[in-house]
């Protein structure tokens, strides 16, 4: 019951983003960009992450990022993180000042649900080379959860990072960041497991993929999320439970997209050709299947 509140709760006080059958979504989320060091699992998957931007702002897509973009439980400071990542921040910014991005906070960054905190750290960031102030996300909000509504068929997908469905990290959030930050980010480095990570706890993840499903099915909705780090695509008939997955797989990233009235997973992945030279593929591994024929099921 608190999980399906938890979510509903969200469901209700979400913004609406009207979209229809011409409109090109890009759903990514668990970015955790870190700060250039061991522990910044972003790094090696970054110019991957860079050629999937690429594509999606020159094809015109809207980046809609579910959750723990930054890893902000293992680092103390978002400023340290856009200065390393600066490229990645300004080409973001180009989707913000186009009118198509959009943020949501996740477990491993819900210090950005302070407007205060987004206000003094994600307006602008100083150029290190030249000291000039560079203009980033102005005026930015960032969602606890965002609904995609049709504007002909009126149907509803709810975007959340899907930490609500995981006790440990919604409302003991501070004390799962402090056993991060001060604990389970040493004892990983010996071989022990995170247990209050959804994404490396196979029995957790499981249950906070049932949670979400459980509530799609209940309230008769689409629900995309992240968090477990599990791509999750589901067959028609089955769950309406969708999860973008995470941009810190060993072997890639992957994305939900919309397009054409269309869902589809994809894989972004470094491949080799024939004659040897690297190129990032993106491959669909499942969809894409019409949006209108999950509607029908519930």
């Amino acid at each position: 019951m608190y999980f399906n509140n938890r979510l509903s709760k969200v469901f209700e006080s979400a913004q609406e983003i009207l979209f229809d059958d011409s409109s090109r979504i890009v759903i990514m989320s668990d970015c955790h960009r870190g700060g250039g060091n061991w522990s910044d699992n972003f790094l090696s998957n970054k110019s991957i992450y860079n050629a999937a931007l690429n594509f999606y702002y020159d094809n015109n897509y809207t980046y809609i990022e579910l959750g723990d973009g930054d890893e902000l439980w293992e680092n103390n400071k978002l400023q340290d993180i856009i200065r390393v990542h600066s490229d990645v921040f300004v080409k973001l910014s180009h989707f913000y000042k186009n009118g198509r991005l959009f943020f949501v906070y996740g477990n491993h960054d819900m210090v950005k649900k302070n407007p205060v905190f987004v206000k003094n750290y994600m307006n602008y960031f100083i150029n290190e080379l030249d000291g000039r102030l560079v203009s980033l996300f102005k005026n930015i909000k960032i969602h606890e959860g965002l609904i995609l509504k049709h504007r002909l068929s009126k149907f509803e997908i709810l975007l959340t990072h899907g930490h609500q469905a995981d006790i440990f990290n919604d409302k003991l959030w501070r004390l799962s960041s402090f056993l991060v930050k001060y604990l389970w980010k040493n004892l990983e480095l010996i071989g022990f497991k995170d247990l209050i990570s959804a994404a490396k706890n196979h029995k957790k993840q499981k249950a906070v993929g049932k949670r979400l499903a459980e509530w799609a099915s209940k309230n008769k909705k689409l629900i995309i999320a992240g968090h477990t780090h599990r791509p999750t695509f589901p067959d028609i008939g089955e769950s309406t439970y969708f999860n973008s997955g995470s941009c810190v797989h060993p072997h890639g990233i992957t994305v939900i997209e919309i397009a054409g009235g269309k869902i589809a997973l994809v894989k972004w992945h470094i491949k080799t050709r024939n004659n040897g030279t690297l190129f990032v593929d993106r491959e669909i591994i499942e969809g894409p299947r019409k949006l209108s024929d999950y509607y029908k099921m519930l």
